[in-house]
């Protein structure tokens, strides 16, 4: 008896989380709830497509861009298309703006998996920090982000996902020195490790 198609499609989603986890450095783990999540599985290249940058400073100790986000553009996505184009080794991030959606996360250590916190709603982005280094040759975003509501409440976790309205602008400062990461079996992520030269 063939199975139906939805199988098919059940089994394609699993392995897309587990290969982007492993490209993210995240052991992948054996629940399917879905309050649980590995951290972000994007969402491929071209999912910001709005996204422009400046050149705001530039010297031998560091880079700052300002790269703006418009309507609909992903914002890990973008993060990530922009460090790869650009050679980012190391960096911080800051960012305010606006979104429509996202999906955050808290980080579960008994589970390392990551418990969605969904946003379906036009919410203020308050804060959004982070960083970039590098894991297996690639850079790596990792930032957090608080979102602001109607009635003054807030809410914030990992960013797994982001779409942005109207707009987002983030500030990117780039140092010439790389960070690099590490995979943390006990912590089940990769994580900075500044003992490490290259």
């Amino acid at each position: 008896m063939k199975p139906p198609k939805f199988f098919y499609v059940g089994i394609a989603a699993v392995l897309a989380c587990v290969f982007s986890a492993q490209a993210r450095g995240v052991a992948p783990t054996g629940s399917t709830a879905p309050q649980g999540a590995q951290p972000s599985a994007v969402l491929a290249q071209g999912q910001a497509p709005l996204m422009k940058f400046k050149i705001l400073n530039q010297s031998a100790q560091e880079t700052t861009y300002a790269v703006i986000f418009g309507a609909g553009d992903e914002v890990f996505s973008g993060l990530t298309q922009f460090a790869e184009d650009h050679h980012i080794s190391a960096a911080r991030i800051t960012g305010i703006g606006a979104i429509e959606s996202a999906t955050l996360g808290w980080f579960d250590p008994q589970r390392k998996t990551y418990r969605r916190i969904s946003i379906d709603h036009q919410s203020e982005v308050l804060s959004l920090l982070g960083d970039i280094a590098l894991y297996q040759g690639k850079p790596v975003v990792h930032a957090h982000m608080v979102v602001g509501f109607p009635d003054g409440t807030a809410r914030g976790g990992h960013l797994l996902q982001a779409h942005v309205r109207p707009t987002l602008e983030v500030i990117v400062t780039a140092y010439p020195r790389p960070l690099y990461k590490k995979f943390d079996a006990e912590k089940g992520l990769a994580v900075i490790d500044p003992s490490i030269q290259k």
